[in-house]
């Protein structure tokens, strides 16, 4: 299976995961255009958007699956930020190293297990790579079991655990380091459209 990606530039990537975001009722808060472009504006960063036909009707196309993804720097003024890089402190090393975060990423439920995110993810490390990222990082909850075996399935390792009062509300923690050795494990076929 090919899977296609698109790649979007800032502004019409903000508007896209605010309207996708709907149809991704698992999240509690969902991320508006301008928060989104706000995070972004003045980083580098990359929005990818996976898409496939509908099962019913082969010529419709809908998103299904989503990343998006910014440079983390050791000194960040954005307070969310800045509190993020301090949690990662003796997790991550960021003196003279790049490090990316996946920010925001899911798939549509009635499309998961086919591969949809491995392929964003795969797309994202040949990105990653090139722009000579050292690192990759994501946080999520624990009660996100999918998103969890998925990343293991992806070979990220855990690096941090914070636990909570209730432990489907922990925060797991996990990195993957990135090098060309990464893009010799990657098994999808992707045509990516840089919209």
């Amino acid at each position: 299976m090919e899977y296609v990606i698109r790649e979007y530039p800032l502004q019409q990537g903000a508007l896209e995961i605010a309207y996708i975001e709907e149809f991704f009722n698992e999240f509690p808060t969902r991320k508006s255009a301008s928060e989104i472009m706000k995070r972004l504006d003045g980083r580098e960063y990359q929005i990818l958007m996976a898409e496939a036909p509908l099962p019913d009707d082969g010529s419709a196309v809908v998103p299904v699956s989503y990343k998006v993804s910014h440079e983390l720097r050791q000194h960040e003024s954005d307070r969310h930020l800045a509190d993020l890089v301090s949690r990662l402190h003796g997790a991550i090393e960021f003196r003279d190293r790049r490090i990316l975060y996946n920010w925001l990423g899911a798939t549509r439920l009635d499309w998961r297990s086919q591969g949809h995110f491995r392929a964003l993810t795969e797309e994202q490390e040949v990105w990653a790579v090139a722009q000579g990222y050292d690192e990759v990082v994501v946080k999520t909850k624990n009660r996100y079991y999918d998103m969890r075996g998925t990343l293991d399935s992806l070979q990220f390792n855990v690096i941090k655990f914070e636990p909570a009062s209730d432990p489907l509300e922990s925060k797991v923690y996990l990195s993957k380091r990135l090098g060309p050795f990464v893009l010799d494990a990657h098994r999808s076929r992707r045509q990516v459209t840089r919209v």
